[in-house]
């Protein structure tokens, strides 16, 4: 098994310098289920990846077993970055997924 490295997050912001990540976490209201989230980011940096799956064009999605089946979206950027891109719920996946494949297509058009 593969030791797993370190990892910087970063935080995707769009052309008009939003940052749909921040604005879904700040929306939880929940201060025990965002300190949760946080926890999950924090072993992320550890290169403790967790229950993840890639969704497709680059994007993979950590899956998080509480409160509203939380979903994390994310790109590697040469496997040391962390572009966070959005969140979301098991609610609207299928909207995030489609949302975070923009970022990250915006996001590589601009590198």
């Amino acid at each position: 098994m593969l030791a797993p490295h370190p990892r910087e997050l970063q935080i995707y912001q769009d052309p008009n310098g939003h940052e749909p990540f921040t604005e879904w976490l700040k929306s939880i209201r929940d201060q025990k289920i965002r300190t949760r989230i946080q926890a999950r980011l924090d072993r992320l940096v550890d290169g403790n990846f967790g229950d993840c799956e890639p969704v497709g064009e680059g994007i993979s999605e950590i899956r998080l077993h509480f409160g509203a089946g939380y979903r994390i979206y994310f790109g590697e950027v040469e496997n040391i970055i962390v572009l966070l891109l959005c969140g979301g719920d098991k609610s609207s996946q299928r909207r995030d997924i489609k949302r975070a494949k923009t970022y990250w297509q915006e996001y590589k058009e601009s590198q």
